[in-house]
């Protein structure tokens, strides 16, 4: 399985952690913008630290508040690694 795909069982029982909103996969559009963002070295995790690693895909929380990443088709649904997106500009 490449990893910008997730499995659509596993897609559909994922929530956030913290608000229990469900996710969804990150459109391109997005993922593009906060890949740009990390190559600027300007993007930064839930607990301060600079991400330097670009995503594959991401998971958008339903109020499009939070992203969490995903490598290697594994979502990283960790609170503190979540990513803000009021950081983008």
């Amino acid at each position: 399985m490449p990893s910008t795909e997730l499995d659509q069982d596993l897609l559909a029982i994922l929530a956030c952690p913290e608000t229990k909103e469900p996710v969804a996969l990150a459109d391109a559009e997005l993922l593009a913008r906060v890949n740009a963002a990390i190559a600027a070295e300007t993007l930064k995790q839930r607990d301060g630290e600079v991400i330097v690693r670009p995503l594959d895909a991401g998971l958008l929380r339903q109020d499009g508040k939070v992203l969490y990443a995903v490598r290697g088709g594994i979502p990283i649904m960790l609170i503190d690694e979540s990513i803000p997106l009021d950081q983008l500009t």
